[in-house]
């Protein structure tokens, strides 16, 4: 099993997570909120080689966060996974889209520089300001947009720009958002928890519900249990390839 977007840390009890992800075999991104958050977060990971760590400035806080902008820049090259990072244009937020995007550009500018790295980012109501801004920085590296709400008009510009996507139980449970991952190419779709955010039978999504988001995009894409584990499972190998 993959999960490619987790928050560890914010469980209540992360050891236990990582004790469950270990039983279980599951690969895991353990993403970030804050550079001052990665240097613990990735600690929760020594001994544990399917765990990596993403460095991230999660677009809620980020106007709060920018003088962690240059710790960021120091901490970049310790790790080959960003995130979460991004924009977001929820109406609560949309006074703080200046100094997210101001943070955004930051963060892909200062990836650029240490040779490209592979991304999970937040694009809730800012879609193509997301994509706009990924344009502007080509060399930032390989961007995994983490459970993807625009439209179709919206998803094939990101498809057309060779954008991956991270996909989990929320997504999976609407209409709309299967309906997104049928338009999906397969080959480029990683499985996430976003625990402990997602709520699963009224608890916190674990790392291991992602198994219930592979048995339902197995039934999205009219595939067996073995072939949708076959693609799912090339396309982590992929992705793990890339980056720096």
């Amino acid at each position: 099993m993959i999960d490619f977007h987790c928050h560890i840390d914010l469980y209540p009890d992360p050891n236990k997570i990582i004790e469950l992800c270990d039983k279980s075999g599951i690969y895991v991104l353990s993403v970030t909120t804050t550079p001052k958050a990665w240097a613990k977060t990735n600690a929760l990971s020594k001994g544990h080689n399917r765990i990596r760590t993403a460095l991230g400035l999660h677009p809620q806080i980020a106007h709060e966060r920018l003088n962690e902008l240059s710790l960021f820049d120091r901490l970049v090259s310790e790790t080959k996974y960003i995130g979460e990072v991004g924009l977001d244009g929820s109406p609560e937020l949309k006074q703080h889209l200046q100094a997210q995007l101001q943070a955004f550009e930051h963060i892909l500018k200062s990836s650029s520089r240490a040779g490209g790295k592979i991304f999970s980012i937040h694009s809730r109501k800012a879609e193509n300001l997301v994509l706009d801004t990924l344009a502007s920085f080509p060399d930032a590296g390989v961007p995994v947009l983490h459970w993807f709400s625009g439209t179709k008009k919206q998803l094939q510009r990101a498809i057309d720009m060779g954008c991956w996507f991270s996909v989990g139980p929320a997504m999976i449970r609407s209409v709309s958002g299967k309906s997104l991952v049928q338009q999906m190419p397969k080959d480029r779709v990683l499985m996430e928890s976003d625990g402990p955010f997602v709520k699963v039978f009224n608890r916190a999504a674990l790392p291991t519900d992602t198994e219930l988001v592979k048995k339902e995009l197995g039934l999205i894409w009219s595939l067996t249990g073995k072939e949708t584990d076959q693609i799912l499972l090339n396309s982590f190998d992929t992705i793990c390839k890339l980056g720096h």
